[in-house]
């Protein structure tokens, strides 16, 4: 690999992972591998952050109850014909009538900001389905 192509690759990592531009510096001193004992205690702090918090998510998810629209079922889900709830810990509120819309995932919720006024007809379609057979259910 040549110098030139060497660069280009830099280059190339350098804009799709900023962070590791420089790990990647010729200047920077290399990574001392951490011992065993340091490992062991990483993992054991680690450990005890995801007892004692339940996991990372779970700090986003809000202080009190949200009311979104279709009972808090994820919109994309109802696109998919399935009832997904969401604990609104994710959600839009479109700008036009003020309604909230709660996701599952953060993956969803860009999914549907790609076209809200494509996927909000149709997922007004699938729930009022749906609600029916969630309905018969209980």
């Amino acid at each position: 690999m040549t110098r030139q192509d060497r660069l280009f690759a830099r280059l190339a990592i350098a804009l799709l992972f900023p962070g590791l531009l420089l790990g990647m510096s010729a200047s920077a001193p290399a990574a001392t591998p951490a011992t065993a004992t340091e490992l062991s205690n990483a993992d054991s702090a680690a450990g005890r952050a995801m007892a004692e918090h339940k996991g990372i998510w779970k700090w986003v998810v809000p202080p009190v109850k949200m009311h979104g629209a279709f009972d808090d079922h994820d919109p994309i889900g109802l696109v998919a014909g399935k009832l997904i709830p969401a604990d609104c810990a994710f959600n839009w509120t479109d700008p036009d009538t003020h309604q909230l819309y709660c996701f599952t995932s953060a993956t969803s919720l860009v999914y549907f900001l790609n076209s809200p006024q494509t996927y909000l007809p149709e997922a007004q379609k699938r729930w009022q389905a749906l609600k029916g057979k969630l309905a018969k259910a209980h």
